[in-house]
């Protein structure tokens, strides 16, 4: 049991997640002014997690990344940062506001990645069992999942520090889309699951979000 309370936001590029995950943690900092509000990323969040989002995501390699290596080095910068930065602000009963957790891993490498030429093919309970053991007791309290068009996604989107998945095409992202739907009907994650449009503008995603936390919110 713990005392804090861990929102994770998802979805595939686009979507608008990392400024509605931003936006949260000033409304949820204005209705608890005494109570300790974070945002963090993954991967990425401790100086380890970052250096690790670096070597998977931003830098170009003369051989291939397999998916089985770029999923378990997703788990092990989560492993990381959930320790090191998430647990503590929960045992001291804070709120975690997330962009993106292991369920982009399920969604990306499980999903997205689900092909069998140039690689190997690993699907999403795979994924799942290769991220067992780095989110053991790290369940987020709430899941929610900014949906939109990948097409739209792309034409917002751009990491200046570079992020290799925004080259991908929009059947890629159809994929992880796939594997988002798989992981939120498992009975696990469906009851802190909540999918939220994308579409119109940053005011109209944050007010359905705002619907969204309200009972959670309520009950802490």
């Amino acid at each position: 049991m713990r005392n804090g309370l861990y929102i994770v936001f998802e979805g595939v590029v686009g979507t608008g997640k990392t400024t509605q995950s931003k936006l949260l943690v000033e409304d949820l900092k204005q209705k608890y002014p005494n109570r300790e509000i974070i945002w963090t990323r993954e991967p990425g969040g401790s100086p380890i997690a970052e250096a690790t989002r670096v070597i998977v995501q931003g830098t170009t390699f003369p051989e291939p990344m397999e998916p089985m290596c770029e999923a378990y080095l997703y788990a092990a910068a989560r492993a990381q940062s959930l320790r090191a930065v998430v647990k503590p602000v929960l045992d001291r009963g804070g709120i975690v506001v997330s962009d993106r957790s292991f369920c982009t891993s399920v969604a990306f490498q499980g999903g997205g990645r689900a092909f069998k030429g140039g690689g190997i093919k690993i699907e999403v309970e795979n994924v799942l069992r290769i991220n067992e053991s780095a989110i053991e007791g790290f369940i987020p309290d709430l899941i929610i999942e900014i949906d939109l068009d990948p097409a739209i996604g792309l034409q917002r989107t751009y990491d200046g520090s570079g992020d290799k998945f925004e080259s991908m095409p929009a059947e890629f992202f159809h994929r992880c889309i796939q594997g988002y739907r798989e992981l939120s009907q498992d009975p696990r994650f469906s009851p802190i699951w909540k999918r939220v449009s994308g579409e119109g503008g940053v005011t109209d995603v944050r007010q359905r979000i705002q619907e969204v936390i309200v009972d959670l919110i309520s009950h802490q």
